[in-house]
């Protein structure tokens, strides 16, 4: 059974930063590809950003690149994402992903999902 909980989440004003984690009880989770997906109310699923398994090859949406920062703790099952300059339309609740193999942008990819956290951007 795999298991991905989010956390981190919170208001943060315009310009601020957040840090989400994604703990993820998944047997060998260093063989998974993760991913950070975002959706805000009346708005699709948006990917965010990808990292391999390796953690040394990462994928950004264009509104995340220069902003966020994917990383990973295979050691610990964890995945990372460090958010800066943070702005209202960031507002969602973020959630990890997981799949065997690679790293896609395609959430369909996705055989895993967490609950989310949510994320609050004021102006």
């Amino acid at each position: 059974q795999v298991h991905l909980v989010e956390s981190g989440g919170g208001l943060v004003q315009s310009g601020g930063s957040l840090s989400l984690s994604c703990a993820a009880s998944i047997r060998r989770a260093g063989s998974y590809g993760m991913a950070w997906f975002r959706q805000s109310p009346g708005k699709q699923r948006e990917f965010v950003a990808a990292i391999r398994w390796s953690g040394f090859t990462t994928y950004y949406a264009p509104s995340a690149k220069g902003r966020f920062t994917i990383s990973r703790d295979n050691d610990k099952n964890l995945v990372f994402l460090k958010m800066n300059e943070l702005r209202p339309e960031d507002t969602a609740v973020y959630c990890c992903a997981a799949q065997d193999g690679g790293a896609t942008m395609d959430s369909r990819d996705y055989e895993y999902w967490g609950q989310g956290t949510q994320v609050t951007v004021s102006s």
